[in-house]
């Protein structure tokens, strides 16, 4: 399974992306936090620290004048699988957290372990490892392509005017060139029963996921610890193992040619 999660900023993307990922992992598989997004969210609920370990310099090598493809790329005998080994951070539950390295000058300070990051997902191999993605709220990720490592891109949509709006604009990846297979709502901090229904209306998307607005949450965010952890048995949490259970389902590596993704059949 190759997912990324999307959306408005502050619409509960860095909660659910990482209880999923912690919760998928407890089904025995190997999974891979992805987290290209500059906050730390995912290490709070992945039971981190505020950590990060980019891909250091010497990881990478700049291309010779001529030479094809990217700019930079990981020095020759360093293959994807060692690189993830060596640069990624052990969260609970055995999910190995990737992080591209947080922005504190210019862009260019940290693009050669960028370049290597997106290579390194690139590389993986399709069996052997679940990536679950977490990218910083808005269009400009998704936009440029930071989520094309996915097979399918899960928009974290609350029900309110602006969430709807981005998550609308969002939609639109479905006529992109990175030939998403899918492109669905989780809808967050549902209070109403009515509210998976107007997200679906609203933005064209179809629902595969609602998780109630739960105070036990904003409790272990104030806290900076992970629901998982304070509220395991919480409705958040069962309603994201509901949400695990839907995309295996969905999205598990066999159902999916990575040359060009499309399930296999749909769950309705």
């Amino acid at each position: 399974m190759r997912i990324a999660f999307i959306g408005k900023g502050g619409a509960g993307k860095s909660t659910i992306s990482s209880t999923f990922a912690r919760l998928l992992a407890r089904r025995g598989n190997a999974v891979v936090a992805v987290d290209s997004d500059p906050m730390p969210g995912m290490c709070f609920g992945l039971g981190l620290p505020v950590v990060e370990r980019p891909i250091p310099d010497d990881a990478v090598v700049e291309k010779a004048d001529g030479e094809p493809g990217p700019r930079y790329r990981l020095r020759a005998g360093l293959h994807a699988v060692d690189a993830l080994a060596a640069y990624s951070i052990a969260g609970a539950d055995g999910v190995r957290l990737m992080s591209f390295g947080k922005t504190r000058g210019s862009w260019g300070d940290i693009a050669r372990g960028q370049h290597a990051w997106s290579q390194i997902l690139d590389e993986l191999p399709a069996e052997g490892f679940d990536l679950v993605g977490d990218l910083p709220g808005g269009t400009r990720q998704p936009m440029t392509g930071w989520g094309k490592y996915a097979d399918a891109l899960l928009v974290v949509v609350e029900p309110t005017a602006k969430s709807m709006t981005t998550a609308l604009r969002l939609s639109s990846l479905q006529r992109s060139k990175w030939n998403f297979s899918e492109i669905v709502a989780v809808v967050n901090r549902v209070s109403e029963p009515g509210d998976a229904a107007m997200v679906e209306v609203r933005t064209g998307l179809t629902v595969v996921g609602a998780i109630p607005n739960d105070s036990e949450v904003e409790t272990a965010d104030r806290a900076g610890l992970a629901p998982l952890d304070v509220a395991p048995n919480s409705p958040f949490v069962q309603s994201v193992e509901a949400l695990v259970s839907e995309c295996v389902l969905r999205y598990s590596s066999e159902q999916f040619d990575r040359s060009g993704p499309k399930p296999k059949e749909s769950v309705a």
